[in-house]
């Protein structure tokens, strides 16, 4: 039976109630029972959506879809050693959120849920906005007084009520917690249907690779939309019988804004208090990562690491993808930056898979400085 359960008071809640969190306060997790019919599977339309019988969506009426997924898997030299680069950047709205927002947002629509609430940092927010646009759902986002206003036009343009908070990240959370009190949080940290969305991540490389796990993701991690969802989606295929192991979990911080990092490396049960700095890598900074000790575990379980990188790696990753022709946001050159350190003590014939999460699109004002910064002169 498909439940929601508390972390903390392990409470369980049916899958129609309109719960995002415990009575207790503690995270929700989805007990769900995944199948891979990989026959059917392999005939249907080339969306996420193909893995139907591993999405907690009832009826097929109720899904909210723009045939998202899919993206492609492709080889990339990084130091001269091949890599498969996933291209999330491709989807709708410009980022990987398009997965757990095209879950999440179709719960909403099946439960009835008359409006919703989200806070972040661009991605997530723009995300959330246009699959409510599109299920009829009305959709308020906070987002922190730095955002991009390249991310504010596009939740705008989506017709998604729009709160722009004076101060950190941190605060634009809090900020929507209150909201949160008096109508359902559409969280990607918080709610755990978004995690059910971004595990279908794992699905697609695993079918792409001819139904088999890489030795190693990487990946960014903020609140670990991504990574979370990523071990959850190949724990359901080794639990199918799928795939045999669980690939290593790689997770890249900013240098200035590393919490998981520190815990990790020293080997913390807590996650730290930072003195958090301003960077290029704005979506993964998150100085309080709600299911900041769920991630730690996850990649411990999986014999992975977290690496931090400094913001002049994050440049020069950028400066060398985009002459690789490809245009993506600085937070996701920081992936790429953890991807170089991670390459340099690595020999042989290990699969890599990492991933382009986020368009370049949406940062052309940080494109055009770190441009300008560069060549010492006004774009023209």
């Amino acid at each position: 039976m498909t439940q929601l359960i508390c972390q903390e008071c392990r409470k369980r809640y049916a899958l129609n109630e309109r719960v995002w969190k415990c009575l207790c306060g503690g995270l929700l997790d989805l007990d769900f029972p995944s199948t891979f019919p990989v026959k059917k599977i392999q005939k249907r339309k080339r969306t996420m959506w193909r893995y139907r019988e591993a999405l907690p969506i009832l009826e097929d009426r109720h899904i909210i879809s723009f045939d998202e997924g899919f993206t492609p898997l492709i080889r990339v030299n990084f130091q001269g050693k091949p890599v498969f680069i996933k291209q999330d950047h491709l989807f709708p709205t410009g980022s990987f959120k398009d997965r757990g927002a095209s879950v999440l947002v179709s719960i909403v629509k099946e439960t009835g849920i008359p409006g919703v609430v989200e806070d972040s940092s661009g991605n997530a927010g723009c995300a959330i906005a246009a699959y409510c646009a599109k299920g009829g759902i009305p959709c308020e986002v906070f987002v922190p007084e730095s955002t991009s206003p390249g991310k504010l036009a596009q939740i705008r343009s989506y017709g998604a009520k729009l709160n722009r908070v004076f101060g950190s990240r941190e605060d634009t959370g809090r900020a929507a917690l209150r909201e949160a009190e008096n109508t359902y949080y559409a969280s990607h940290s918080w709610n755990p249907f978004f995690f059910h969305g971004t595990k279908t991540f794992a699905f697609e490389v695993c079918e792409q690779l001819g139904w088999r796990s890489p030795h190693s993701i990487i990946v960014p991690v903020g609140n670990g939309t991504l990574l979370l969802g990523a071990y959850m989606g190949f724990g359901e295929l080794l639990k199918a019988g799928v795939v045999q192991t669980i690939p290593k979990i790689i997770g890249v911080q900013s240098a200035r804004c590393a919490p998981l990092h520190r815990a990790f490396i020293e080997k913390l049960e807590e996650i730290p208090k930072i003195d958090k700095q301003e960077t290029l890598a704005e979506g993964i900074a998150i100085a309080e990562p709600i299911r900041g000790k769920q991630i730690i575990r996850a990649i411990r379980k999986s014999h992975g690491e977290i690496l931090a990188v400094e913001d002049r790696e994050i440049k020069d990753s950028l400066e060398s993808i985009g002459k690789q022709g490809f245009y993506i946001e600085p937070t996701s050159a920081a992936t790429l930056a953890g991807l170089s350190q991670y390459l340099k003590e690595r020999n042989g014939d290990e699969i890599i898979v990492s991933v382009f999460t986020g368009h370049g699109l949406k940062a052309t004002e940080k494109m055009t400085a770190i441009l300008q910064e560069k060549t010492g002169s006004p774009l023209s």
